[in-house]
Formats: C-alpha cells, sequence, structure tokens
C-alpha cells in the first residue's frame, strides 16, 4: 500500500489567475475587501460568505470555526451566534480575534485582526427576525457547543420550542451578534513561482498604512 502521505507531499498548484499590486489596489482596506468579496460573489464561489473564525481561551489554545458574515462597514465585520457557545465563552475571557476569507477559486484569501465588541440588542433582535422560522426555533433549541445526549433530543426540543412559540419566536437572550473591529488587514493574492502578492494595511494613528509583505 502507499503512503498516502507522499502522494499529498506531490500535491502542486501553480496560481495564476491575478495580481495584487499597489497601484490597482485601494488605499482603505475596506474597500478592497468590498471589491474582492463583491467579485467573489460575481464569481459564484460556494459560499463567499464563510469565513474562519479564530479566539483564544484562557488555557492559551487557539480554536477555529467557519461562521457567515452578516455585514460590514467603516464599524467592523459583523456575525451572529451563540453568546453561551465555546467562541462566546473565549471571547468573553479574550475579545481580540482573527477571521479569515479563502477564496480558492479566485485564489485569494483575506485575514483580519482586530478587537470583537457584541452588537447592539437592536440589531440583533433585527437580525435574528429577519432569519426563517427554522433556524429562529434551532437558535432556542440547541445549546451549542454542549455535548448532548443525541440527535433525536435536538429535535425533540425543537419542536418543544415550536410549540411553545409558534410563530413568533423571541430572540433567546444567549444569542446575538458579534463585531469585529480591525485593526489589521492583510490580503493574499496567489501568484506563479510561489511569489505571491502580500499587502498589509495596519491602523497606526487612525490611518491606514499600506505595505507589502514578504510572500
Amino acid at each position: 500500500m502507499s503512503d498516502p502521505s507522499s502522494s499529498i507531499a506531490s500535491l502542486r498548484k501553480s496560481y495564476e489567475r491575478a495580481e495584487l499590486g499597489e497601484d490597482a489596489s485601494h488605499a482603505d482596506p475596506l474597500a478592497q475587501f468590498d471589491q474582492w468579496l463583491k467579485e467573489a460573489i460575481a464569481a459564484g464561489v460556494p459560499e463567499p460568505n464563510a469565513m474562519t473564525l479564530a479566539t483564544v481561551g484562557h488555557d492559551l489554545r487557539p480554536s477555529t470555526r467557519v461562521v457567515l458574515i452578516k455585514g460590514y462597514d467603516a464599524n467592523g465585520i459583523v456575525w451572529y451566534t451563540n453568546y453561551a457557545s465555546r467562541k462566546g465563552r473565549e471571547l468573553a475571557g479574550n475579545p481580540y480575534a482573527a477571521l479569515q476569507f479563502h477564496w480558492v477559486e479566485l485564489e485569494r484569501t483575506v485575514r483580519i485582526e482586530g478587537v470583537v465588541e457584541k452588537t447592539s440588542d437592536t440589531e440583533s433582535d433585527a437580525y435574528f427576525h429577519s432569519r426563517p422560522l427554522d433556524s429562529r426555533i434551532g437558535a432556542w433549541a440547541s445549546p451549542q457547543s454542549e455535548v448532548i445526549e443525541s440527535r433525536t433530543a435536538l429535535v425533540t426540543a425543537a419542536a418543544r420550542y415550536a410549540a411553545q412559540f409558534l410563530l413568533q419566536p423571541p430572540r433567546p437572550p444567549h444569542w446575538g451578534g458579534y463585531r469585529l473591529k480591525p485593526d489589521t488587514w492583510q490580503f493574499w493574492q496567489g501568484r506563479k513561482s510561489r511569489l505571491h502578492d502580500r499587502l498589509r494595511y495596519r491602523l497606526d494613528g487612525g490611518s491606514w498604512v499600506r505595505e507589502r509583505l514578504a510572500p
């Protein structure tokens, strides 16, 4: 039997779709992100709004998971989740986090770092009530990140809350939004011969400084 690790080690891909130069990039990282996200959506990239969220707990062990961006503007990047989940508990103890988008088909990655805060109750309520009914019931039924007895127990809890709230479930007190306020952005564009383009934007005295990093 062949060694599977040897076949993995031999995988190669030459990145040649595009380039990212200083002259062609935006001075404002939010404008650059807006352009790239819209291009990912227009290109039909699967789940273009999916991003990896990294947090660190009191034990200093990092953890990651994929969440969905639900808004972005000059104030930051927004997503919604269960505040009592592992990520919620870790953010309560350490409000610094990192996000990463990877649009494989476009050979692009965006990394974002910064401090995280909860969105307002008004924002969380508005988004919660825009969700499909099943998703709103699910927010009540799932004790996210906790050990559960079985899937049957989860489905039973969902049925119980559906019967209790009918068509008008309120937003659970343990569920809402987070906003990451960036202080660092990195835009990575794959290039030939592993000489990738990598531009970093860092906040310095209220202004964004753009600089090229070695790949």
